[in-house]
């Protein structure tokens, strides 16, 4: 095992990005801003929630009085089916594109209060069958080629509504991320013969001191190259490209890890953990791609406890991204906590 206690540097391969890592400074006293966490007393139905049953949303539709699942399009959608113009760029410094796209609000079940890891698996698994369901639908369109399925949780990650929800993006070019990642995997499987993040968990399966969680079809594991304090990607074990292509099988296992993943983050500071998760799918341009393996990224901003955040500010926002707890000190405290919900004890 390799013990890294000096200054380095990380690099991603998924995206080409490095990360500057310097473990000796989570040793330096925090005078910075604190953040008092609020006390959570959520009621089970909120007869002011937008998104609870029979309730009228800010658009002014009113919701069903569903009992599981809820999907519809958002009522103030970042992206139009319609097409603006063919032709924006006045000048080569000066370019711009029209866009298409859906945006759909997936709520997790009726419950105001209940969060992902506070769900029974069965339910969380109808989550997960929703976004491949969804993520199918949308992918079918002609006019789209990503989907992208993400959950912002908690008010710190600009989430505008406590009711437990995940939204979905889908639109007609493929968005900065996934592109880059598309570029590497390519790349890689052209090069090795083989799809590159297969190849990172078997190397990780050499060492386990990054792994969190795992079972027959997932992985759960703080990434090498992790750039928030407790980050988490989650693979497939197999070359699968998309939600869609999960077998019932691995639809339960994925929503087994999410449980698993998330009660542990609820755990580390005994709140409701704030986080934004996404999935990065294989474009649904309707090639073949070979190259790509399903995964879901977290991104955490607590630091030390849950007052202190860290901020992407200065050196991170001129430079490159910097972490002070390495990815092998942050798994081995994940995998400390418990697997049982901190409020059920």
């Amino acid at each position: 095992m390799i013990h890294y206690d000096f200054p380095h540097r990380r690099r991603n391969p998924l995206t080409g990005d490095w990360v500057l890592v310097s473990p000796h400074r989570a040793k330096r006293p925090w005078l910075g801003q604190v953040e008092e966490p609020q006390p959570e007393t959520l009621l089970a139905y909120d007869p002011a929630c937008t998104l609870c049953p029979g309730n009228t949303r800010a658009g002014g539709d009113r919701n069903p009085d569903y009992t599981g699942t809820f999907v519809f399009d958002n009522d103030f959608s970042a992206l139009l089916p319609e097409r603006g113009l063919s032709d924006l760029a006045v000048h080569p410094l000066f370019q711009a594109e029209s866009e298409q796209g859906l945006c759909r609000v997936v709520c997790f079940s009726p419950r105001h209060d209940l969060t992902l890891p506070e769900l029974p698996l069965a339910e969380v698994e109808q989550v997960v069958d929703t976004w491949a369901r969804e993520s199918a639908d949308l992918g079918a369109k002609e006019f789209i080629q990503y989907v992208q399925v993400f959950e912002n949780k908690g008010a710190m990650m600009g989430c505008s509504n406590p009711h437990p929800h995940s939204q979905i993006w889908a639109q007609s070019r493929l968005p900065n991320e996934p592109a880059k990642e598309l570029a590497t995997q390519s790349s890689y499987l052209a090069e090795v013969g083989r799809p590159m993040l297969i190849d990172y968990l078997t190397e990780e399966g050499c060492h386990a001191e990054r792994t969190l969680a795992e079972n027959d079809h997932f992985t759960a594991l703080v990434p090498f190259w992790a750039v928030w304090p407790f980050e988490v990607l989650l693979i497939a074990n197999r070359p699968v490209g998309r939600l869609t292509e999960l077998s019932l099988a691995e639809i339960s296992a994925l929503a087994d890890l999410l449980r698993r993943v998330t009660i542990r983050y609820d755990n580390l500071f005994k709140i409701s953990f704030p986080y934004s998760m996404g999935f990065h799918q294989a474009p649904y341009d309707g090639l073949p791609h070979p190259e790509w393996v399903l995964h879901a990224h977290f991104y955490p901003p607590l630091l030390r406890s849950a007052t202190v955040r860290k901020f992407m500010v200065g050196y991170e926002m001129l430079a490159m991204p910097q972490r002070d707890i390495t990815p092998e000190t942050a798994a081995a405290r994940m995998r400390e906590l418990p697997e049982i919900h901190y409020t059920k004890k």
